[in-house]
């Protein structure tokens, strides 16, 4: 018993914590202390994830999807910029 209600307040107090980082990031953008184009990266994970849930229909499969995606997408990005030092595009 006391341990799953240890449970639900440790998960509470996450929760909170969430709420707190998502209406801190939202007075930041409101105060121009963000830059929008940082922000859109940091979503980019959550579209993909959501992309890959709605193909595939599981949770832990879009998991592992949206690794490999995101992972597909470092390399690229690695392949792209390496290219372009190497060449001086």
């Amino acid at each position: 018993m006391i341990v799953s209600i240890g449970i639900w307040i440790c998960f509470g107090l996450i929760g909170l914590g969430i709420l707190a980082m998502i209406f801190s990031g939202i007075q930041s953008v409101m105060k121009g202390k963000q830059d929008v184009k940082k922000i859109i990266t940091m979503i980019v994970p959550f579209i993909v994830y959501g992309i890959t849930y709605a193909i595939i229909g599981g949770l832990a499969e879009a998991g592992i999807a949206t690794m490999f995606v995101m992972l597909a997408f470092m390399v690229l990005a690695i392949l792209v910029s390496g290219t372009r030092s190497t060449f001086n595009f």
